[in-house]
């Protein structure tokens, strides 16, 4: 690692990554509706009005790979896969009520 990427990292504000990931297309809205509970791959398109398969798979993968939300299969009949918030996940869910609250005033 060089002098000059150490610097640029200590310039960097510490909620920019995080930020960055939530601010992608429907990703918001993913992490809105997974704090009210379990989250199916189709009842995520019939949600988000207007999504396209692609995008939804993309940023519950992007979701996924940052810790935000945990899959899980589910080996009933028939098989599917939910999405949870996972501990990391959950440990936002005041940060952005906090946001919510600022953006009302």
């Amino acid at each position: 690692m060089t002098t000059a990427n150490t610097s640029e990292r200590e310039n960097e504000c510490p909620a920019e990554g995080l930020l960055k990931l939530l601010s992608g297309k429907w990703k918001p809205q993913i992490f809105l509706l997974a704090v009210n509970g379990p989250l199916r791959f189709n009842g995520l398109l019939r949600e988000l009005k207007g999504a396209s398969k692609q995008s939804v798979a993309t940023a519950l993968r992007e979701l996924e790979d940052f810790g935000i939300l945990d899959k899980k299969v589910v080996r009933l009949k028939p098989l599917h896969i939910e999405y949870h918030l996972s501990e990391k996940g959950t440990s936002l869910v005041p940060v952005f009520k906090q946001l919510e609250i600022f953006s009302k005033v």
